[in-house]
């Protein structure tokens, strides 16, 4: 007994140091920022690169492998360096801007980015949110770099070198751009322009400002191309000593640049490496997880991770304290926020709902951001880099973006004037675009659709997505309290899919003017009709209506039958469109997952429809094989392109146990949580505890679930309970439940039954 009692009192004085222990949690140690590194133009595994900033940095860092302007900057498989760039990329496919790129070389004064380049090894390589460092071999030398919101501390660590060497690429050259650059005193600056081909950007200049703690002893510019700088300076070096460099950049002005250095200001490299550190920890650690293995808590944070980055706050703040931004469609400078870089077409699945979700203020902001691309350019962003994309993508998807959030609760903008913008981005197109507004609009209001014969492509991507635009429309002017005259066109309209519903084939299809069908038909055609897919995937793109679709399908056992094929049918495909066969075909044959192709936007949500057809633990079973399958925390981790975190969003919220089909609904489907515990605490500071009772690599499938301590048989929550604070207890088996979540009051939302 006495023994007993010295024990207990041995346990009582080390709970706190226990608990104290779980206050260290460092989720950002966690995180691989090389995950989807190991990609190419024929076959991508992400298509990512390792950035280094802050939660929606306006500019990024990344280590450049690839030849300049080679819109794959960095490979895993490279094995030589050319030197670190200040980066907004959003994708390979749409390129960069807004460059310059820092290289220590002490093999003699050259500047190239070939001669310049040195082998290096991952190894030698840390590469983390906020902070990167890499061993360069051929110059023995050592390149730290850690960020700020606009700025970066920079730590160079030389040999003994009589003449060791700084080179400052600002890249662009004539005539779709050019550079130019000067050097006075310990500082160099420049100026970065590019009319970027992807982008309708009427602010195409970047100030940049890097300052030296070490004296330069020799300073050129160097021009070996038509319009391009390149600065070469030049130094003694003693053995291990460091140079340190402060640099910042505006796309405001070149005063801008050396107001947003002062952010380095009283901050040493350590204190700016600590602060990064401290902010990815708050950020991340908005979301904690127990339970699971290593690698799927690793792939967890590190997809979170990615679906911080984008879209890029391109906000400034001026000496005088003012919030204002340099706007890429007018050229002039305004007040308030600028969020861009994201292709909503990707995006608005599931990133979007993340942020209102767990950073709800963050989500207004982007809000009010929306507000300032309309009164600039007169349409909501669709693909913006930092303009409007003339041909990126599809879609009126800003209609789900701006719907959702004001569904979900966000507020402190100006909804009515966003309410405006919808109504006239889904009745107009932006000039020189094709992704911007509705192409088509005229045929789509005429006649329900846009016909496949009138030299518009990818037409029944575009059908089925306008409907679904038109029914966030019709949502959000009801929780406006907007009249029924106002919104009778858009719920008339949220019906066009059918008017695609091909009944002899079972599948949407491409359809001419005057109503008649295309021969012939192929349900393994990528392309054409559809964007980057297929009939048998994005016959399931209507989201708002599964009862709908079902209803022409001829019932949900029709509608349960027609999903399993999809997963059960061999790869086939036809890649005539094209003329060759695209990544996004090849991730999917690879998978061994049917023509189910995840890696690829249009189809991620349809893993949780048989939430719809009384079949949840279909859905239950296949996500978790997802999840197992297609993600991992390697290099090669991702399925496809990672897309400005909608891939790895669609993880968060998968290993949570929901996932928001229907965005602009207000709820979620459930699937099958990967953790056995997740608490998220919120930007407003309200507690979710999502517990798995039971969970496990065989457990998979819910055997039952509470919501708040009540027993849930929906296959659906509701946002507006979820946000309030929550606790979500589910209880897991290895045996499906085929009685629960089979009633018709169990399904979540469709228009046809909630209108």
């Amino acid at each position: 007994m006495k023994r007993t009692a010295v024990i207990l009192a041995v346990l009582a004085l080390l709970m706190p140091a226990v608990a104290s222990a779980g206050d260290d949690f460092s989720p950002v140690d966690q995180v691989s920022t090389l995950v989807g590194t190991m990609s190419h133009h024929s076959f991508s595994q992400g298509n990512t690169y390792p950035a280094i900033g802050r939660p929606w940095g306006t500019h990024l860092w990344t280590p450049q492998t690839a030849a300049n302007n080679d819109t794959w900057t960095y490979t895993y498989t490279a094995n030589k360096i050319r030197g670190i760039k200040m980066t907004h990329q959003p994708s390979p496919w749409v390129g960069d801007y807004g460059q310059f790129c820092l290289m220590p070389v002490t093999t003699g004064p050259v500047v190239k980015d070939d001669e310049r380049a040195s082998w290096f090894t991952h190894k030698a390589e840390v590469a983390t949110p906020y902070y990167y460092s890499v061993y360069l071999a051929e110059h023995d030398a050592t390149l730290e770099l850690t960020p700020t919101m606009r700025a970066a501390r920079v730590r160079i660590t030389y040999p003994q070198k009589e003449q060791s060497y700084l080179v400052v690429d600002a890249y662009e050259k004539g005539p779709a751009g050019g550079s130019e650059i000067r050097i006075e005193g310990n500082r160099i600056y420049g100026i970065s322009r590019k009319i970027h081909n992807q982008s309708l950007n009427k602010a195409n200049q970047l100030w940049f400002v890097i300052e030296s703690d070490t004296p330069f002893q020799t300073a050129e510019v160097k021009m070996p191309e038509d319009g391009h700088a390149i600065a070469l300076v030049g130094f003694k070096t003693a053995e291990g000593q460091q140079v340190n460099l402060k640099a910042a950049a505006s796309f405001i002005s070149p005063e801008q640049a050396e107001q947003n250095l002062k952010e380095l200001d009283g901050k040493d490299f350590e204190a700016v490496k600590a602060e990064g550190n401290a902010e990815w920890n708050r950020e991340l650690g908005r979301i904690r997880i127990e339970g699971g293995t290593p690698d799927e808590q690793k792939t967890f944070y590190s997809c979170l991770y990615r679906s911080l980055l984008f879209p890029h706050d391109l906000s400034e703040i001026t000496a005088d304290g003012r919030r204002v931004h340099k706007s890429p469609h007018d050229g002039k400078v305004h007040d308030g926020y600028l969020f861009t870089d994201t292709g909503f077409w990707d995006t608005f699945r599931c990133l979007f709902g993340l942020i209102d979700l767990v950073w709800p203020e963050q989500a207004a902001k982007i809000q009010e951001s929306l507000v300032n691309h309309y009164l600039e350019s007169g349409f909501l962003p669709e693909w913006c880099s930092p303009g409007h994309c003339p041909t990126c993508m599809i879609g009126n998807n800003s209609a789900s973006v701006v719907s959702e959030a004001y569904i979900k609760g966000l507020r402190g903008y100006d909804i009515e004037k966003l309410w405006e913008a919808l109504k006239h981005g889904a009745h107009a197109a932006l000039e020189k675009t094709t992704a911007t507004g509705r192409l088509g609009w005229e045929e789509y209001d005429a006649l329900g659709y846009v016909p496949c014969d009138i030299g518009i492509r990818e037409s029944a991507a575009r059908t089925l997505e306008y409907a679904y635009d038109d029914w966030a429309i019709w949502n959000l002017g009801k929780a406006l309290g907007k009249g029924e005259e106002e919104l009778a066109p858009y719920a008339k309209a949220c019906q066009n899919y059918r008017n695609l519903y091909r009944e002899k084939v079972g599948m949407m299809s491409g359809r001419k003017k005057d109503g008649s069908w295309p021969e012939p038909f192929n349900p393994y055609k990528w392309g054409g009709d559809f964007t980057e897919g297929n009939a048998l995937q994005y016959t399931w793109s209507v989201f708002h209506d599964p009862a709908g679709l079902a209803e022409i399908m001829g019932g949900w056992e029709k509608f349960a039958g027609n999903l399993d094929a999809l997963f059960e049918l061999p790869p086939l495909y036809d890649d005539s469109y094209y003329g060759f066969t695209i990544h996004e075909i090849r991730e999917m044959q690879v998978m061994n997952m049917g023509n189910y192709a995840h890696g690829n936007q249009p189809a991620q949500h349809v893993i949780y429809l048989y939430d719809w057809c009384a079949q949840p633990w279909k859905t239950q079973a296949r996500v978790r094989d997802a999840m197992k399958k297609l993600y991992h925390s390697g290099p090669d981790g991702y399925c496809g392109d990672e897309d400005n975190g909608q891939t790895s969003a669609w993880y968060i919220f998968s290993a949570l146990g929901f996932y928001p089909v229907c965005p602009a609904s207000g709820e979620y489907a459930l699937g099958s949580p990967l953790f056995d515990k997740a608490t998220i605490t919120t930007e407003n500071g309200k507690k979710i505890e999502i517990n798995a009772k039971g969970n496990g690599a065989e457990n998979v499938y819910v055997d039952s679930f509470k919501f708040n301590g009540k027993n849930h048989t929906a296959n659906f929550i509701t946002h507006d309970k979820l946000s309030k604070g929550a606790k979500l207890v589910f209880k897991m088996s290895a045996q499906p439940n085929t009685g629960r979540g089979t009633k018709p009051a169990d399904r979540p939302y469709s228009f046809s039954e909630n209108k």
